[in-house]
């Protein structure tokens, strides 16, 4: 029974332990298989890392070789590229090459051509110079002697000939030079202000109520004045003034030194205009006889007849385009002189020829003709020199030259004539000129103000420096010069200034 119950016992516990084994091992099997699944998964996420990372490396290697392969490329393109413009160069300096040699050809086929012509040419002389000595066998001594004379004289004339055109030349430039630097000394060293023409004269008058008193009772003033002394008296609108309208300038003068004299005394009635009308032309008279006197002195000038210098004298209430007769006078008996003593000649004789040049525009509008042979017979028959009628009767090229000082009076009234300044031109036209040289010069970009100053002769131009710079401020100036020679036309020359202006202005409160 022990035996049956241990046996029972026994197997009840080795059931019991077989359960507890089986138990035991199917836990640790789950255990083993989990951490099997995990190994796997783990396997799998490192290999899809790997691949990954495979993969990105391999990118990374295509993307290097493809720049490598890229580069290679491009840099294979620009020394191909390098090839071509060294071929294409090759192949200008080739056809440059052919074309060299082409003229090269052409030179000599040209060059054998003339030796072919020189060498048939010098056969020709051989074959002329045979029958010459074949001739000269057949002479005489005194006929060789003849021939050779005649051969000599031929070549020396030849040769003088050429001698003498090349003197010629050589000294026509010379003397082409030296009287450039003459005429540019002559006017550099005489420079006179020009003077404005003008028919009318204003007087200014201390009030409107004078007006009244010039005009007198019934008009009677105002008719003897204009009577007395030739001119037109106009009373209109002007404030405080009235004026005086005459062709004649001399006529003009005393009648406006007569009107303020009147103006002053303030007695106005025909007897005192008549009186002072007269005291008027005694001064103006003395005047004209003093100024010429004076030119005479200032020209070193002798021997002049009185009636002559009174009538040069008249020319300074004379103007011809704006130039005071008397002035440009004075200018043409220096720059004369100068240009005498500079070619040897006598400078007093030049400067008289210059000084009465015009000396009939004193008195043209007295006669009728032509003012240089007005002049010429007033000098003529006031005891003049030859010399002197001959330079006053063709400075204008009106007669044939018969003396170096009709050229050198002639020359001189040029210069002081055309000079820039010594003619005026019209009000209007110049202030038109002024108005659209400044508008040319304001037209740039850049430029902030302009002025057209020196009558004329110079612009200003002030360009705004934070827009412009030293290179624009050159390129400006050229394109306003070039603008104004297109559309304008001048005398003379207009300079250009310009220049860059930076202001900085503060205040000290």
């Amino acid at each position: 029974m022990q035996f049956v119950l241990a046996f029972v016992f026994f197997m009840a516990g080795s059931g019991v332990g077989f359960a507890a084994l089986k138990v035991w091992d199917n836990s640790r099997i789950n255990g083993v298989k989990n951490q099997i699944e995990k190994m796997l998964e783990d396997a799998e996420n490192k290999s899809e890392q790997i691949k990954q990372t495979k993969i990105s490396e391999t990118r990374e290697e295509v993307n290097r070789l493809r720049q490598e392969a890229q580069k290679d490329i491009k840099d294979r393109r620009t020394e191909i590229q390098r090839t071509e413009r060294k071929l294409e160069q090759k192949e200008e300096n080739l056809d440059k090459k052919l074309d060299k040699v082409s003229r090269k050809e052409d030179e000599l086929k040209n060059k054998h051509e003339e030796i072919e012509k020189r060498r048939l040419a010098l056969e020709e002389k051989i074959q002329k110079q045979d029958q010459k000595l074949q001739e000269i066998a057949d002479m005489s001594k005194e006929q060789a002697q003849e021939v050779l004379l005649q051969k000599v004289e031929a070549d020396a004339k030849h040769m003088l000939g050429l001698k003498l055109k090349d003197l010629e030349e050589n000294y026509g430039r010379e003397a082409e030079k030296k009287a450039r630097d003459l005429i540019v000394g002559a006017m550099q060293r005489c420079v006179v202000e020009s003077a404005g023409e003008s028919s009318i004269s204003v007087v200014p008058l201390p009030s409107e109520e004078m007006k009244g008193r010039i005009i007198g009772r019934e008009g009677r003033n105002i008719r003897t004045f204009e009577s007395l002394t030739g001119v037109d008296l106009i009373i209109d609108d002007t404030p405080e003034a009235v004026t005086l309208s005459c062709f004649d300038p001399i006529r003009r003068e005393i009648a406006r030194r007569a009107m303020e004299k009147l103006v002053v005394d303030g007695r106005i009635h025909p007897a005192r205009i008549e009186d002072l009308i007269e005291r008027a032309a005694r001064d103006i008279d003395n005047e004209m006889i003093s100024e010429g006197e004076n030119a005479v002195l200032e020209m070193g000038i002798k021997n002049m007849n009185n009636e002559l210098m009174r009538t040069l004298g008249q020319l300074k209430f004379r103007f011809s385009y704006g130039q005071n007769v008397l002035a440009h006078s004075i200018e043409v008996a220096q720059i004369a002189g100068i240009l005498a003593a500079e070619l040897g000649l006598d400078e007093e004789t030049a400067r008289r020829g210059g000084l009465l040049h015009d000396i009939g525009k004193a008195i043209d509008r007295q006669i009728e003709g032509p003012h240089a042979e007005i002049g010429a017979e007033l000098a003529k028959r006031l005891g003049e020199r030859p010399e002197i009628v001959s330079c006053i009767a063709s400075h204008h090229n009106s007669l044939e030259v018969t003396s170096v000082y009709e050229v050198i009076v002639e020359i001189a009234d040029a210069i002081s004539a055309s000079r820039p300044g010594a003619r005026r031109e019209s009000l209007d036209a110049y202030i038109k000129r002024l108005d659209k040289l400044e508008e040319i010069a304001q037209s740039f970009e850049g430029v902030t103000r302009a002025y057209a100053i020196q009558a004329g002769r110079e612009v200003r131009v002030i360009l705004n420096a934070a827009k412009t710079d030293e290179g624009t401020a050159h390129k400006i100036a050229f394109d306003i010069a070039k603008r104004v020679e297109t559309e304008l036309k001048y005398p003379g020359q207009i300079k250009i200034n310009v220049s860059r202006e930076t202001r900085a202005t503060e205040y000290a409160k």
